[in-house]
């Protein structure tokens, strides 16, 4: 079950003397506490339900009140959870940061290490929401899961129309539109006239009568008919699972306490109903984040239902626990490295993250090519200077920067203020560009005034 190890005195200031490391794994968890505390400081439990109870009763036992432990793959979800239930603070931590001494690695050594770590105040707790959002969270991952699914589903519909020589999947920009999924439910039933075919388009396809009905004029075999046919169903039936989960999501979001008052007029539901976009959700997304955030995120150029959304399911509306926009941006993975060594840079790489908020501002960030907007203008500025994966870590960390200022003040996007700001800038380049003209025995002279001049 364990070994006992030799008392010893700790080199450092004691931070915590309550505190226990767990190394965590997928059958068992070894779990550590002061050699003072138990005749067997270093215990192995199994990872069943009551294996856990009876850790948990175990560290209350030796006066524990905080453990460490590290957030490995979701094994450490069912011990947090019941560690949290019983009183114990858990302070789970990012496993890059607690690499242990080359050559003592074992589980044993392992829960040793957490436990000296969190003892003498090295460990850093991970970003942990509440219990609601965490849910909010876990429905979130798992539609991101049913769509990823759904696309692989898509892919195997195109390769048999391919197959088939059926080319009606390059002649119409989504096969799983109005038209598309007509045609392809009439193949599946036994349609193999062309014209008939053609005939189920929508009146707003693109496309001409005579290039649609060449497309749908292919060689079908059974083989390919029986695996789009499986390929038909099994995108259709994530359909169905993807408007279940929006139901719980729809649930669980109306449980919450928002900002503003449900019956409230808002400006998301004062403009027109927009027709629903494939994979968007199946209810009014927009107007109940406005309600939860107290302020209309989709108003920022580059942010539409679902980054907002996956905000709110990564992060929460409260984002108090952030310090300031500096410590925000550094969480999501958007500032520059510091890697430093005899005064010399020697990376400014922002770090590798898993973070979906990270990887939803990029793509926002990347629809900023296109826009109108003073946003729009700085990306493709930075694009010019920087090249486009630094343009977008750029654009990416100015989202993250406004999103944390717009729901932290409860003050609604103004584009108007970089307005102001820009031409606070250019005022200031002005009178500096003035100051070194004339230290130069130079005078600056407008172009129109030039223009008028000559």
């Amino acid at each position: 079950m364990g070994r006992p190890i030799k008392g010893r005195r700790l080199s450092l200031e004691c931070i915590e003397p309550n505190a226990a490391g767990i190394d965590v794994g997928a059958t068992e968890i070894y779990v550590a506490v002061p050699p003072e505390r138990a005749a067997e400081p270093v215990r192995c439990f199994k990872t069943f339900t009551s294996d856990l109870r009876e850790m948990a009763a175990w560290l209350e036992r030796c006066g524990i009140t905080t453990v460490a432990m590290e957030s490995t793959g979701v094994y450490w979800i069912p011990p947090y959870e019941i560690l949290e239930d019983a009183g114990i603070r858990v302070c789970l931590v990012n496993s890059h940061y607690v690499r242990h001494v080359p050559g003592r690695k074992s589980d044993v050594s392992d829960c040793q290490w957490l436990q000296y770590l969190h003892t003498v105040g090295l460990l850093k707790p991970s970003f942990r929401p509440d219990a609601a959002i965490c849910a909010l969270r876990s429905l979130s991952r798992h539609r991101a899961g049913l769509v990823e699914s759904a696309a692989v589903h898509i892919q195997h519909m195109h390769k048999a129309l391919t197959q088939m020589n059926l080319q009606i999947h390059h002649v119409l920009s989504d096969i799983t539109g109005i038209s598309g999924m007509s045609i392809v439910e009439a193949i599946v039933a036994g349609q193999r006239d062309p014209v008939q075919l053609a005939g189920l388009c929508h009146a707003k396809v693109h496309a001409d009568r005579q290039t649609v009905i060449k497309s749908l004029t292919g060689n079908y075999r059974p083989e390919h008919l029986f695996t789009l046919k499986q390929s038909l169903a099994a995108y259709q039936s994530y359909q169905r699972l993807l408007a279940e989960c929006d139901q719980e999501i729809q649930r669980l979001t109306n449980s919450m306490s928002g900002k503003i008052d449900p019956g409230a007029p808002s400006s998301s539901t004062q403009s027109s109903p927009q027709k629903r976009r494939k994979n968007q959700f199946h209810f009014d997304m927009r107007s109940e984040l406005h309600r939860l955030f107290g302020v209309d995120l989709t108003a920022v150029p580059g942010i539409n239902a679902l980054t907002a959304h996956t905000l709110l399911a990564e992060v929460g509306p409260d984002l108090s626990r952030f310090p300031s926009a500096d410590a925000f941006a550094n969480w999501l993975a958007l500032c520059p490295g510091n890697k430093k060594s005899g005064g010399r840079v020697l990376s400014s790489r922002t770090r590798p993250t898993n973070s979906r908020l990270s990887h939803a501002l990029r793509v926002a960030a990347q629809t900023l090519a296109r826009s109108r907007s003073y946003l729009g203008n700085f990306y493709r500025s930075m694009r010019a200077r920087l090249g486009a994966p630094q343009a977008i870590t750029a654009a990416a960390h100015k989202l993250a920067r406004i999103l944390y200022h717009l729901l932290t003040t409860g003050d609604a996007y103004d584009e108007s203020v970089f307005a102001r700001e820009q031409l606070k800038q250019n005022l200031r380049l002005h009178k500096r560009l003035t100051k070194q003209a004339e230290s130069l025995g130079f005078q600056l002279i407008p172009l129109n005034s030039a223009g008028a001049c000559s």
